[in-house]
């Protein structure tokens, strides 16, 4: 077992060496003052003017409106896709609801899939529909961001920024060449990149042929961990071997979905000249991703107690990994899984390893919970934008209570500020539970289950959690491939993109406007220990009461009922 805690503490040392590089990074682009030549290229051939100073208005509109008519695009590539080159298996167009729920899932860096890729999917939607827009709504998230963090470090300034700037910079800077090398590295240990669809091979009882699906895998691969997207070129996403071959590219998959999201915490330091304040979010998102890894590793290696009673040995050994194995590759074993369950869930990226509707009861509730705070890393970008919300909340109350006007990196917090906080706060949880509660009513949802009980509870407040969180990975029990949840589930995430982040870039836009504010007696720290703790259990106490009756209803009673000894058909 103490295998365990030396991998788990070699990956967070990797992490904090990486951090450091990709954060240095992300500020330069973010700070530089000059463009090459092939970012001048891509401004002229947008036909948008680089120089331009956009104040928060003009910032958010310019991204919702890019990402729309990119999302329009995919749609009506989806729809056309019968007619389209490169379909060798002559999959049919999809359906306009699926299609909407394609184009709004990729668009906002959900990635949620109701449809199997490799069966259903050409290669020229899958390179230029999928991969395109993994790319553009990871780039959209990370100029958030940028324009975000500017609002913080600027002092009288109208602007945050220019949008297509930062969005450019983030696909040639970033995005694109790490894509790339990553890519490579995959395909060095086995993943497929080939235009070819499909390949026989012959079974080991021979006289038998099975026919394997492939195409452009590896370069789907890399952005997709990279840009916090999730959505696989097969069904079974990284449990399938072709996207996940080997224990390395198990950790690289980990590793990258954490590496920017991680990144950013530093970034942000650099550009606040204020390093030890990007260490405090880094280490805010930390003590909560190990807490809820924890947590998963105990739930799934403990098993459930209902083999137990039937007397099943679920032992850790040398020649067995224990406990709950069921939906899980033999090759992870609990460990890798529950690593990898925690990370994708905390950086919203999606993709799987093991089936998430396969946990026991209490390991379920690490990718529910960390879906339902949404800024434990994060996704690109806006993970860090979501955490900062909660500094900012967190900033307001210690100034309310020692009596004095809240300040954040020299600048005073009020009411309008708060305003636009708790609006962006409070739609989050809004839209998830508002569209749960309505899935629960809708008449013949509740077909779509597989499972009744609090089981089936589970399945659809999962739904909606990865859909408004922008996750993207399902409990696979629920059918979601219907006009209600395609519709439904599409305009979560939507509203759980930009009805959270517009309010943000607001404050971000009035922040910039605020002169600085030299810290006095009175002033709160946001560089030290205590407030890190002070961020983590802000988080924790808001998430708990926003979520924790859903999560009684589902989980949490699911695990007593299953210590009781009680099955549902």
């Amino acid at each position: 077992m103490g295998l365990v805690w030396i991998e788990y503490a070699a990956f967070v040392a990797v992490l904090v060496l990486l951090t450091i590089p990709m954060g240095w990074w992300l500020a330069r682009c973010f700070t530089s003052a000059h463009d090459s030549r092939l970012e001048r290229w891509t401004y002229a051939a947008m036909g948008v003017d680089p120089q331009e100073r956009m104040g928060w208005q003009r910032y958010g509109a310019v991204l919702v409106m890019s990402n729309g008519l990119l999302m329009l695009l995919g749609y009506l590539l989806l729809r056309l896709q019968g007619s389209l080159p490169l379909n060798p298996l002559q999959n049919a167009a999809q359906t306009p609801d699926l299609a909407f729920n394609t184009a709004a899932s990729f668009i906002t860096n959900t990635n949620w899939q109701a449809y199997a890729g490799e069966s259903s999917l050409s290669n020229a939607t899958q390179m230029v529909v999928i991969t395109g827009l993994m790319f553009a709504g990871s780039a959209a998230g990370l100029a958030a961001a940028a324009g975000f963090v500017r609002g913080l470090a600027r002092a009288g300034s109208q602007d945050i920024g220019n949008y297509w700037v930062d969005f450019v910079r983030m696909l040639w800077r970033v995005l694109l060449p790490l894509s790339l090398l990553l890519a490579l590295v995959y395909v060095w240990q086995g993943v497929p990149q080939t235009l070819g669809t499909e390949v026989l091979a012959h079974t080991i009882d021979g006289g038998r042929t099975q026919q394997l699906l492939m195409g452009p895998v590896a370069s789907l691969e890399s952005i997709k961990h990279l840009g916090t997207n999730g959505g696989g070129f097969f069904s079974m996403n990284a449990a399938h071997p072709f996207e996940n071959p080997t224990p390395l590219t198990n950790m690289l998959h980990i590793l990258a979905m954490l590496l920017i999201p991680a990144g950013m915490t530093y970034a942000l330091g650099s550009m606040l000249l204020k390093r030890r304040q990007g260490w405090v979010f880094f280490g805010a998102s930390l003590i909560i991703f190990l807490c809820f890894l924890a947590l998963v590793w105990t739930g799934e290696q403990n098993g459930s107690a209902l083999l137990a009673r039937a007397g099943a040995d679920q032992q850790w050994s040398t020649t067995q990994a224990g406990g709950n194995m069921e939906g899980k590759e033999l090759r992870f074993g609990i460990t890798d899984t529950a690593l990898f369950v925690t990370t994708t869930t905390a950086a919203t990226t999606g993709s799987v390893n093991a089936m998430h509707d396969s946990l026991t009861p209490l390991g379920s509730i690490t990718p529910l919970a960390l879906m339902m705070l949404n800024c434990v890393f994060g996704g690109d970008g806006v993970g860090l934008i979501n955490l900062l919300q909660y500094a900012i909340l967190t900033v307001f109350l210690a100034g309310m209570m020692i009596g004095r006007t809240p300040e954040f990196l020299g600048k005073k917090i009020e009411v309008r500020e708060m305003k636009l906080v708790m609006l962006s706060v409070l739609a989050h949880p809004a839209c998830l539970l508002g569209w749960t509660a309505l899935a629960m009513l809708w008449p013949g949802a509740a077909d779509s289950l597989n499972n009744r009980g609090p089981h089936g509870f589970s399945e659809i407040l999962y739904a909606y959690a990865s859909a408004t969180a922008n996750n993207g990975s399902a409990f696979a029990g629920l059918n979601a491939n219907t006009p209600f949840f395609n519709t439904t589930l599409g305009l979560a995430m939507l509203m759980g993109r930009y009805l959270t982040l517009l309010p943000l870039l607001a404050v971000a836009g009035s922040m910039a406007s605020k002169a600085s504010v030299p810290a006095g007696a009175g002033t709160f720290p946001t560089a030290t220990p205590l407030f890190t703790g002070l961020l983590v259990f802000v988080v924790l106490v808001v998430g708990g009461l926003t979520f924790l009756p859903a999560l009684a209803l589902g989980p949490v009673v699911e695990h007593l009922q299953m210590l009781a000894g009680q099955l549902y058909p």
